[in-house]
C-alpha cells in the first residue's frame, strides 16, 4: 500500500498544533486563517452546506475518540457538510489543513480514480513514555461495506516511525473511496476497538444544522 510522506512548512506547523492537540485538552483555536472562508467554493445551497461562520461546536463534539492503555485516538470527518458546523477558528483550521494538501489528494484520487475521496482527520495522542500504533489498522464501516485507508498524508515529522513518546501526538489526513456517507450511521474501528458513536453524534450534527441556517438567516445569509 502506497503512503505519502508530506513536508509540513512552518506555517503549516501552527495549524497542525491546533488540530492535532492532545483530545483531552480539547484545544480547538488555531491561528486565524481569515482567507480559508473564501477558499470554501462549495454550493451553500446543498441541503447538507451552512454558509460558513455560523457553526458553534467544539471538535471534540463531532470527533470519534478512542482510549487505549498507552494511548489517545481522535478521528474527525474533513467532510465540509461536517466541519461548517464547527465554530469559525476550528472550521478554519480543518479547512485549511485540507487547503495545504489538495495537490497531493489530488494525486492520490487520480491514482485510485476517485472523483472525490472522503478525507478524515486523525491524531494520535501518547499516554506512556513508549506508545506504538498502526496507522492502517483504521477501518470504517458504512452502509453494509467495510473501507480501510488507501493512503494517507503525515502531517507531523516523525509519524512513519508508528511511535509515541509521552504526551506527544501525530497525526494525518487519511484518504478512504468518496464511497463514505458521514450523513449516515457508520461504525470506525481502531486497532481492534469499534466505536459506532457517529448515530448520536449526527443527532447533535443536525440540531446544530438548524442554529446555524437561523443564525445565517437572521444575518440575511441564504
Amino acid at each position: 500500500m502506497t503512503v505519502y510522506y508530506g513536508i509540513m512548512g512552518a506555517a503549516f506547523a501552527a495549524v497542525i498544533a491546533a488540530c492535532g492537540s492532545a483530545p483531552q485538552q480539547g484545544a480547538d483555536t488555531p491561528p486565524p486563517a481569515p482567507s480559508a472562508e473564501g477558499r470554501a467554493t462549495l454550493d451553500t445551497a446543498t441541503s447538507n452546506l451552512v454558509p460558513p461562520g455560523y457553526g458553534a461546536l467544539r471538535q471534540d463534539e463531532i470527533a470519534i475518540r478512542f482510549t487505549f492503555p498507552a494511548m489517545q485516538v481522535r478521528v474527525l470527518p474533513l467532510d465540509e457538510s461536517v466541519i461548517r458546523l464547527l465554530a469559525p477558528d476550528s472550521y478554519r483550521a480543518l479547512r485549511d489543513l485540507h487547503e495545504g494538501q489538495k495537490d497531493a489528494i489530488a494525486v492520490m484520487a487520480q491514482r485510485h480514480n476517485l472523483r472525490r475521496p472522503s478525507l478524515w482527520y486523525i491524531s494520535y495522542f501518547g499516554l506512556e513514555p513508549e506508545a506504538r500504533f498502526s496507522p492502517m489498522e483504521v477501518l470504517i464501516t458504512a452502509g453494509g461495506r467495510d473501507f480501510r485507508p488507501l493512503e494517507l498524508i503525515p502531517l507531523t515529522s516523525g509519524f512513519g516511525e508508528q511511535r509515541l513518546r509521552q504526551r506527544e501526538t501525530h497525526s494525518a489526513i487519511f484518504v478512504f473511496d468518496g464511497a463514505i456517507d458521514v450523513s449516515q450511521p457508520l461504525t470506525v474501528t481502531v486497532e481492534g476497538e469499534q466505536n459506532g458513536s457517529w448515530g448520536s453524534t449526527l443527532r447533535n450534527i443536525e440540531r446544530e444544522r438548524s442554529r446555524a441556517r437561523s443564525r445565517a438567516a437572521a444575518e440575511g445569509k441564504p
